[in-house]
């Protein structure tokens, strides 16, 4: 048992746990009331085209996202990961965990990127490395919300490359690139670009969340 197991019933006592939507009062502090949970949508399937979803974008799904990454409610890390770890196919052989990167500057505004802690929490699941910094934002890009397919990719043309320090390491490599939130593609496909152009040999995209486009 870990240390933090020994005291989460200690930690239940003074906080007692609340579902992170509603408030409502529940079991532990891992996850969601079941009313909250009954809402959320789950993909028909697993694993397809290279992309494995936890969750369809809908509003329940939007507001833990929101809460997550502008909330500051870092403890919703190990119940995304935890639902995208029951989702995801057998990899087989030796993966690296890559997080999509944020630029400098917006890390040091929100103090932490909300892909590398569900990154990290996956590695506990599942026996993969993390490899945190294997991608790098060489430039800072506007929010790609309103923005067409093609904007977007053009808004993040030489935005994101691999990390020169972790060339070596990703060369041959197998790596499961993790995001909070799948939109459009242009975000994860600039990331499967550098990983590939640094020689990864295969790349398998996690997202808590997957929007799909015409619902």
């Amino acid at each position: 048992m870990s240390v933090k197991d020994a005291f989460a019933p200690i930690v239940d006592l003074i906080y007692p746990p609340r579902c992170p939507l509603c408030g409502e009062a529940i079991a532990s502090q891992k996850g969601l009331c079941a009313a909250c949970w009954a809402t959320l949508e789950i993909p028909d399937v697993a694993g397809e085209d290279g992309v494995t979803a936890a969750t369809l974008y809908n509003d329940t799904a939007r507001q833990l996202v929101l809460n997550f990454k502008h909330g500051r409610k870092i403890a919703l890390a190990g119940m995304m990961a935890r639902q995208i770890a029951t989702r995801l196919p057998e990899l087989g052989g030796p993966w690296l965990v890559v997080p999509v990167p944020l630029h400098r500057i917006r890390l040091w505004q929100r103090g932490y990127n909300q892909s590398a802690l569900i990154a990290r929490e996956l590695c506990k699941l599942r026996d993969v490395d993390l490899l945190v910094d294997g991608l790098v934002r060489r430039k800072r890009t506007p929010s790609l919300g309103g923005l067409g397919r093609q904007e977007r990719a053009k808004v993040l043309t030489g935005a994101i490359a691999a990390n020169p320090a972790r060339i070596e390491r990703l060369g041959g490599a197998q790596v499961l690139l993790v995001d909070d939130v799948l939109t459009s593609g242009a975000t994860s496909n600039a990331c499967i670009a550098a990983l590939r152009a640094a020689g990864v040999r295969r790349v398998h995209v996690a997202c808590f969340s997957r929007v799909i486009e015409g619902r």
